[in-house]
């Protein structure tokens, strides 16, 4: 019997550096432009999806939030005091804060069709004392095949659902999974440019050399052209051809004076993936004053307005208990994104004040002023004159004019 065993070399792969087996049992499949996986972090090298990612998460992140307390009547108040409110403006743990924590969320939900998850660590009274974001996988979530019920679990122990702050993206799909062959090209795109205008990528021309002409000959006029004409310093110097030869410089064919328009195209695809206008990716090639004013009002009311209220669904679920959503809410202040310049908003609020819709501290508060004394009543300022302490002349005067 041979009196040594062998050993036998197992190959091991991490899910941090997972290869192209690993990503298909993750429904990550190549596509056709690059023959690989668009994987999330391949697609943020792409300026134009990483921009728009950056736009919807920050914006919503940028927001103020707030706790707001749900009256009878329906009407929300302002809650200072709740114990949430610091985890969401302040600190969510001892490294991530508030701003990071909602951005990094919709980040997240934004380019992985599990969604942005996030633990909620509570003590034995049930105080919370952190939100934790793990990275990327750590958080497992497996869905009912029937009722779509999720159940999630952290390094393969089971988490109860009310701890775990889940925001995902329509259809159960990423818009950056769902957009993998755009973004694809897109990749394509930048790599066939870098290669296009790298050194070697496309020569400028080549040497014709007529018949009969030897290989020491050939090799000779190639190490002088290359001497004179392919150096650091070479410009504006004189051409010398051998024997006959003659250069024929090469041009640019129809697909190649189309490339930027090839990459400007797949600009406009990635903006119609994650419902960006193309303004907001810096692609100004068809914007006005009027056109891009209107395009940021339908990215409010169109784009961010949903992940708005389903970051504040997400939230409101896993912060509260089943008891206090009833009576609290988590909000985003819309006012911060509709802020127009100081006379437009001067003017909005008098006229909404002359017409009785908001008293002055009403509009005051819009304003970041402290109320005044009498501000809370309704009227209108344009025509209601306060009374006079002496009276007016024409009662003392009858006669005057």
């Amino acid at each position: 019997m041979w009196p040594f065993k062998r050993k036998i070399h197992t190959e091991t792969k991490g899910l941090a550096e997972p290869g192209d087996d690993l990503y298909a049992l993750f429904g990550l499949t190549p596509t056709a432009a690059t023959g690989s996986p668009v994987t999330p972090d391949a697609a943020l090298r792409v300026p134009a999806v990483g921009s728009a990612i950056r736009v919807i998460s920050e914006a919503v992140a940028t927001l103020d939030v707030s706790v707001k307390r749900i009256e009878a009547d329906g009407t929300e108040i302002f809650e200072p005091s709740h114990a949430v409110l610091p985890l969401l403006r302040d600190q969510a743990n001892d490294w991530t804060d508030g701003f990071s924590l909602i951005r990094d969320l919709v980040i997240d939900a934004l380019s992985d069709d599990k969604g942005g998850m996030a633990y909620v660590n509570r003590l034995g009274d049930g105080r919370i004392a952190e939100i934790i974001r793990y990275r990327r996988g750590v958080i497992d979530v497996q869905f009912d095949q029937t009722t779509g019920e999720p159940s999630y679990k952290i390094d393969r122990r089971p988490v109860l659902a009310s701890d775990i702050i889940h925001l995902r993206s329509p259809f159960g799909r990423a818009p950056l999974s769902l957009a993998a062959e755009a973004i694809g090209v897109a990749m394509a795109l930048d790599k066939h440019a870098a290669k296009l205008f790298g050194r070697g990528a496309r020569p400028s021309g080549a040497l014709m050399f007529p018949k009969g002409m030897g290989e020491s000959s050939v090799k000779a006029a190639r190490t002088a052209w290359r001497a004179t004409h392919e150096g650091d310093d070479a410009n504006g110097q004189t051409a010398i051809l051998y024997d006959g030869a003659e250069f024929k410089p090469f041009t640019f064919n129809s697909t190649d004076a189309q490339f930027l328009e090839n990459r400007k195209f797949q600009i406009l695809e990635i903006a119609r993936a994650f419902r960006v206008p193309p303004s907001m990716l810096f692609d100004h090639d068809r914007a006005t004053w009027s056109n891009t004013e209107q395009m940021g009002r339908e990215f409010l009311s169109y784009t961010l307005e949903p992940w708005l209220r389903a970051t504040e669904g997400a939230l409101r679920r896993a912060l509260f208990t089943a008891e206090e959503r009833g009576i609290y809410a988590i909000r985003f202040d819309r006012d911060d994104l509709t802020r127009a310049d100081l006379d437009t908003r001067s003017t909005v609020i008098n006229s909404l004040i002359s017409s009785q819709v908001i008293n002055p501290n009403e509009g005051r508060a819009w304003l970041g002023l402290q109320p005044r004394a009498g501000g809370e009543a309704f009227l209108n300022p344009n025509i209601s004159a306060a009374p006079s302490s002496g009276g007016s002349d024409s009662e003392d005067n009858p006669d005057a004019a």
